[in-house]
């Protein structure tokens, strides 16, 4: 079904599941995620897109994550485990801010009652409870071992990083790790215990969402973080020193928008090492995010074709270097132990020739943000009439602003052009850019939900290269029938759906009614 969703015409939402609304300091896989399907549903919607759904890390980005197969602590949701008796609901009264999240507060908070909830579990678990987490211990044995003991010592050994670890820690000495893993044995438990009731509850989400015709689309960042489960588990497949820290970082050349470029930081893989393990550790995190979505995303396609190199040691990306990626070699071998693909190439930034030909071959969608259309003349490939089917179209990336802030901060000549090809005045310009994308040929059409709700540049989720982002949350307050009603029918009129709305299911109690 999900590799024969590619081909369908189809339209979505883009919404991070921690934007949501909910009493525990951000949104999680609770009650409010089924009533998102159902708005989803209401309003003729067959996808919904969010970011990495894995744990956050520096800056509270989910592109920087201590592992690329764990899921995000902060997702899961209080209410099963309340109803499992293994918290009391008394235990989890607060006040945090209901519009925005502020880390600094609500991640201790939110681990503090995971272990709570954990010592319930302990204590009160079913026999049946205790096999089932036993059984997903074994079904996901690949990875979890390896993060489970990762964070164990990460919390033994804060804040140094796992080079700094004991050396016979962090070299991953047998006998060392089988030490740790006893010493630390309660902790890994608890590091189980969230991911097993991660997966539980998201698996649950994405199952009720199919029923309701939505689906799942994931989102996996290219790179993952120096200070990881998989670098530190498998410390071959990257390019490091004798110490186990990165000799080469990644990035992005210098360019109209900075100067500098821009200096990520990731480790960068050692391609040839994979290429002899077979894409080994490729496969299997492919096939772990295809277990979690319909669909997914791969962020920064143009890297598997040629990367920019940046020298540790250097400050800024100036004195990097382009440097050769696995290209096709590394899908076609993906492909021949998963089957057919589902999956979207984000192919923004300067494309050259050689990355469409990849994505081609592979046979990926690529994308197009609507917001980059009106800068240049009618040749520009992010207008509408130069899209083709095998396309996403998107009126803003979580990157973007939101399509009212965009308008406001834009060039006249932009928004002349975008004035008179949209036909709008910039009062509804969120609707006119919605419509264009769903009116245009592109099989899949996505949006932002700030952008439904008409919110402006002050809701961003993010703006790249600055801190204190990704906080975004919405209210159930600022959601009404008239929103569901017009993206239903610009939906319908674009024959993205082909199935009956529904009437508004009623709001979850307590969760900020209208």
């Amino acid at each position: 079904m999900a590799s024969d969703l590619l081909n369908q015409r189809t339209s979505g939402v883009l919404l991070h599941p921690t934007s949501l609304p909910g009493p525990h300091g951000c949104g999680d896989f609770g009650p409010n995620a089924y009533y998102f399907v159902d708005w989803l549903h209401t309003a003729g919607q067959s996808l919904w897109q969010t970011l990495p759904l894995g744990p956050i890390g520096p800056g509270d980005s989910p592109y920087m994550g201590s592992s690329a197969f764990a899921g995000n602590p902060l997702l899961v949701a209080f209410e099963p485990l309340v109803e499992r008796g293994w918290i009391a609901a008394e235990a989890l009264q607060t006040s945090f801010n209901d519009e925005s999240i502020s880390y600094g507060v609500v991640v201790p908070w939110r681990l503090q009652k995971l272990r709570e909830a954990f010592a319930g579990y302990q204590k009160a678990a079913s026999a049946a409870d205790q096999q089932a987490f036993a059984d997903w211990l074994l079904q996901e044995h690949s990875w979890v071992g390896d993060y489970t003991l990762f964070m164990a010592l990460d919390q033994a050994h804060s804040p140094s990083l796992w080079p700094e670890w004991p050396a016979a820690l962090a070299r991953r000495d047998p006998t060392a790790l089988a030490a740790a893993r006893t010493e630390h044995a309660a902790e890994i438990g608890f590091w189980g215990f969230v991911q097993w009731q991660f997966d539980v509850q998201w698996k649950q989400l994405k199952a009720y969402a199919n029923q309701k015709n939505v689906h799942m689309v994931g989102d996996l960042p290219i790179f993952i973080a120096h200070h990881s489960s998989d670098c530190w588990s498998r410390p071959d497949l990257y390019e490091l020193d004798a110490s186990g820290n990165p000799l080469v970082i990644a990035g992005v050349p210098p360019d109209f928008f900075s100067e500098t470029g821009q200096r990520w930081g990731n480790p960068l893989y050692n391609w040839a090492a994979m290429k002899a393990d077979g894409y080994s550790w490729w496969i299997e995190r492919v096939k772990r995010q295809l277990s979690l979505a319909d669909v997914v995303r791969i962020d920064h396609f143009r890297g598997f074709v040629g990367y920019w190199e940046i020298p540790a040691s250097e400050p800024t990306a100036v004195k990097g270097r382009w440097m050769p990626g696995p290209d096709y070699d590394l899908f076609a071998a993906i492909e021949a132990a998963l089957g057919k693909l589902p999956i979207i190439a984000e192919d923004l930034g300067v494309i050259t020739d050689e990355v469409v030909a990849l994505r081609t071959r592979a046979g990926f969608p690529g994308m197009r943000i609507l917001q980059f259309a009106f800068s240049d003349d009618a040749s520009n490939n992010f207008l509408p009439h130069n899209y083709e089917r095998d396309t996403v179209v998107y009126s803003g990336t979580h990157d973007n602003d939101t399509v009212k802030g965009w308008w406001a901060d834009c060039t006249e000549r932009e928004r002349a052009y975008a004035g008179e090809y949209l036909h709008t005045d910039g009062s509804d310009v969120h609707w006119a850019m919605i419509r264009a994308c769903a009116q245009s040929v592109a099989n899949h059409a996505v949006c932002q939900f700030q952008d439904v709700l008409g919110l402006d540049g002050r809701h961003r989720m993010n703006t790249p290269g600055t801190v204190g982002c990704w906080t975004w949350r919405f209210k159930w307050d600022w959601v009404n029938g008239a929103a569901a009603e017009t993206l239903a029918h610009i939906t319908a009129a674009a024959r993205r759906t082909s199935f009956e709305r529904l009437p508004l299911p009623a709001y979850p109690e307590g969760k900020n009614k209208p």
